[in-house]
């Protein structure tokens, strides 16, 4: 089995893909600085951010339609460039006098594209390397993304201090700028779609969707997982500087998280289960041991190692869920299959982010959290009981043992 680097395409979605997340682990600290620095407000960072959020989640279902029924390469590519213009206008604004109301129209674009680029990932994946690869190459994509999400904060706050965070977004504009050209030099097969309504696109996805037990399961595993990330990210600060010992665990905590996905991701390349969705979603379940060491108050270094685990099999399950479903799913509606599945994890966040200041304030923050451990085990753990879950290997059973599939073309 080669590499999947030695693969001209794949090599060149490599790229695009690393200098991307490059540019996007940086923004998130200077955009908090930036907006912060010109209105004094949290609230209107909250504002900008759900500008970026709700865009996404709305366009998500239809990014998938477009990316099946076009070459998904184009889409890509459209996005990158929409996104890297819209970063540019952040950056512009920054330089200048800023206007709150531009910033959140960018970032409204910026998320708007972020729908319509999501769902081209998979098709992406699957047109450039065969199946024996794939689990690889989605491991190497994770792999670097998390490295990036390692390093970003600190590049940031080495262009914040130079040279302010209008850099961090003409660096993030750069990177989308470099992706697009990378991407419009790939060449990757697209299956060709018939030319019917979004909504009968929309129908056909969610019917392959819903013929995989394990798959509508496995994404109400995957929301949970998201809900209950929001509400530690809501809660955890303030214990962890209130109760664990201050400010520097909580940026501990993360950093252990983002050396645990980056583990967890770099094992994907290596451990390869008979029973992979399976053994992925019970270890996502291990996401209820720092929930409820948070609401318990813990030392902090249980607490820090517990939470670097959790993330560590999430950053195994990534790159495992995503080889899975681009072997189970025809490439016809495979960009569909993943803008459901993004959809469903990107929109139990905003549900997290407002339940869990309101049960905190109700009944103290060990409520909400403790509900958020119990609905992570229940529906990660719970998984194993339907028969798709427990069946389900790598290959599809229309292939038999011994031979692989055809790429996507």
């Amino acid at each position: 089995m080669s590499h999947p680097l030695r693969q001209p395409a794949f090599r060149l979605i490599f790229l695009a893909r690393t200098v991307s997340a490059v540019g996007d682990a940086v923004v998130p600290a200077a955009l908090a600085l930036a907006v912060l620095r010109a209105t004094g407000s949290a609230a209107a960072l909250a504002l900008v951010l759900a500008c970026a959020m709700l865009p996404r989640l709305l366009l998500l279902p239809v990014g998938g339609v477009l990316a099946d029924r076009f070459d998904a390469r184009r889409v890509a590519v459209l996005a990158d460039v929409v996104r890297g213009a819209a970063q540019l206008v952040v950056a512009l604004e920054l330089a200048a006098d800023p206007s709150l109301t531009t910033i959140a129209a960018a970032a409204a674009a910026s998320g708007a594209a972020g729908g319509f680029a999501l769902p081209t990932a998979a098709p992406l994946v699957a047109g450039a390397v065969g199946p024996a690869q794939r689990q690889q190459a989605n491991a190497l994509l994770a792999a670097t993304g998390n490295a990036s999400r390692l390093a970003g904060p600190a590049l940031a706050g080495a262009l914040i201090w130079a040279a302010g965070p209008a850099w961090a977004f003409v660096l993030d504009a750069a990177t989308f700028g470099l992706s697009a050209l990378l991407l419009a030099a790939a060449r990757v097969p697209h299956v060709t779609a018939p030319r019917r309504s979004v909504l009968t696109d929309l129908r056909e996805g969610w019917r392959e969707v819903r013929a995989r037990d394990w798959f509508v399961v496995s994404l109400v595993g995957h929301g949970a997982w998201n809900g209950a990330a929001a509400v530690l990210t809501t809660l955890g600060p303030a214990i962890a500087v209130r109760q664990l010992g201050g400010e520097h665990v909580w940026v501990l905590l993360l950093q252990a998280g983002a050396v645990g996905m980056l583990a967890g991701s770099l094992l994907a390349t290596r451990v390869r289960p008979r029973r992979p969705v399976l053994a992925a979603n019970v270890g996502l379940a291990s996401y209820a041991i720092p929930l409820v060491l948070l609401a318990a108050a813990a030392p902090a270094p249980l607490v820090i190692a517990a939470y670097g685990v959790a993330l560590a099999a999430l950053g195994y399950l990534n790159p495992v869920w995503a080889t899975v479903v681009q072997a189970h799913f025809p490439p016809r509606v495979l960009a569909r299959a993943t803008s459901y599945d993004w959809l469903a994890s990107l929109g139990a966040v905003p549900l997290g982010y407002a339940l869990a200041p309101l049960a905190a304030d109700a009944w103290g923050p060990g409520a909400p959290l403790l509900t958020a451990a119990g609905l992570v085990a229940l529906a990660c753990l719970g998984s194993a009981v339907v028969p798709g879950v427990r069946r389900l290997t790598w290959t599809p059973p229309s292939v038999p043992r011994g031979r692989t599939a055809p790429a996507a073309r």
